[in-house]
């Protein structure tokens, strides 16, 4: 009987490997880490095993006669995942946020407007004059694009800088996943997936990002509904909107001292409704179009955090207030040159802008609204930060009044409060405008970028052009009926 050696190796060396790794390899490289870990690895693994579980037990676990143990997690959680407490406190941290927001960003927004449109504005238009730049260049680059797009930082940079660091630090401290937690149970009974309530929470930063957010969930006749209703959560481009009506027309009917108070909790409401409007949305389409089982959800709820104060403003300022920044100055330039251009170039005497306005007008006043919002809206498509500088651009347009401009004077020099709502006021505009023009807000239809998000992630068409035409026609059924109650009960 022949027997054969198995190879040996130095203490600690690797097992050489000539091509393929012979069991005996295997064997010997077992038996080597086998004395390396010890004799007693079992004994010490099960150790420690059974010392963690003991540990979460006495955590977990209060027993006769024992005092209970103070646990900070599940003492804020009894409050904030409460069925009478949970979304009072939901109501009021997102109250305190944008009562901060509005009353911080007043003085930042006077500062840049006199920058960049009281002394920046004044020296382009006289070193245009100097060169010798035609006065329809001019017009263009300087009184469409660069004054829509100065417009768009004074009023849109300051509310941003300080609501999404604020917005930031919830999501940081861990409060998100526990209002996605209560929202969950009225998810399940509208026939929703639980795992819609994140990325609805996703949608009030970017409604294309909520859009590629419902892909964690798994059903794909939940995820379609989730699709769907995200257009219902209020995205960064519909805040400043939101909030600058809500400054200069619902807070102006409070007391002084009460204006930022009154105007945060209009703003909150609009976004209550949205979340509202998502849920009977998604009841409708559960029990119609998209019938079907409810799947199980289940989430772990992180422990809080301190929140990184520093490290959260600077993350937030970069990647969402410089971000949606940037995407309205994209956009709003080029919007600029187009009110420009249709508030100049004139058919019989009269500007391409009349025509329009004209011709939307009488659907506009049916709904409570005027031809100067819906036309902003039609321009306003690609982003909808520029909705609120277009509306003022044309409403000069249209009222006559002394803006700036070469030819017809088209655009606002101004970011004040007060002189923003006397140009709105010249328009037509009444508490009914502007309280469907936040209604109409939340429930327009998406930016092209969404429904184009939208497309992307479903492959079908069909399904893009329902997530534009059901809100847009819900925006319009709401308006419309509010409209009519109002001026009823107005006599």
């Amino acid at each position: 009987m022949t027997t054969t050696a198995l190879p040996t190796y130095p203490r600690g060396a690797p097992p050489q490997r000539p091509g393929k790794l012979a069991p005996e390899d295997v064997l010997n490289t077992a038996n080597r880490l086998r004395w390396e870990i010890g004799a007693d690895f079992h004994q010490e693994l099960m150790e420690a095993i059974y010392t963690e579980a003991g540990q979460i037990a006495d955590r977990a676990v209060t027993r006769p006669g024992e005092a209970q143990r103070f646990d900070l997690d599940r003492t804020i959680d009894r409050a904030v995942t409460s069925r009478w407490l949970g979304f009072p406190i939901m109501i009021a941290l997102f109250a305190v946020v944008f009562w901060i927001t509005i009353t911080a960003a007043n003085v930042p927004s006077q500062y840049l407007n006199a920058l960049l449109i009281g002394i920046i504005y004044p020296l382009l238009q006289q070193a245009a004059a100097a060169i010798g730049m035609p006065w329809w260049l001019s017009g263009i680059l300087i009184d469409g694009a660069y004054l829509a797009t100065a417009w768009v930082v004074s009023v849109m940079l300051p509310p941003m800088a300080i609501f999404f660091p604020l917005f930031t630090l919830l999501e940081d401290f861990g409060y998100l996943p526990r209002l996605a937690f209560n929202l969950d149970g009225i998810l399940k009974r509208a026939g929703a997936h639980g795992k819609q309530s994140l990325s609805m929470m996703m949608g009030f930063g970017c409604n294309a990002a909520g859009v590629v957010a419902t892909r964690i969930i798994d059903s794909p006749r939940e995820r379609l509904i989730a699709i769907l209703t995200n257009n219902f959560a209020l995205c960064n481009g519909r805040w400043p909107t939101q909030i600058l009506i809500a400054t200069l027309f619902i807070g102006a009917l409070a007391p002084a001292y009460l204006a930022g108070i009154v105007s945060a909790m209009a703003v909150v409401g609009i976004a209550m409704l949205g979340v509202l409007m998502s849920f009977l949305v998604s009841a409708f389409l559960s029990r119609t179009w998209l019938r079907g089982e409810v799947s199980t959800f289940s989430l772990e709820l992180p422990p809080y955090r301190p929140p990184r104060v520093l490290h959260t403003i600077y993350t937030s300022l970069i990647d969402r207030t410089m971000y949606v920044l940037w995407r309205a100055i994209v956009f709003a330039a080029p919007a600029g040159i187009v009110i420009w251009l249709v508030g100049n170039v004139t058919i019989n005497g009269v500007t391409l802008a009349q025509y329009l306005i004209n011709l939307l007008n009488p659907v506009g006043i049916l709904i409570g609204l005027n031809g100067v919002i819906l036309l902003a809206y039609i321009i306003a498509i690609p982003a909808n930060e520029i909705v609120i500088p277009t509306v003022l651009m044309l409403t000069v347009l249209v009222t006559g009044m002394s803006g700036v401009g070469s030819g017809a004077g088209v655009l606002v020099q101004t970011t004040s409060g007060s002189e923003i709502k006397a140009v709105l006021t010249a328009g037509g505009w009444t508490l009914l405008t502007a309280v469907n023009l936040m209604l109409f807000s939340l429930l327009h239809n998406p930016c092209s970028t969404t429904i184009y998000t939208i497309y992307k992630e479903t492959g079908s068409r069909k399904w893009a052009a329902l997530s534009a035409a059901i809100p847009l026609a819900i925006g319009f059924t709401v308006t419309f009926l509010v409209a009519q109650v109002w001026r009823l009960v107005a006599g």
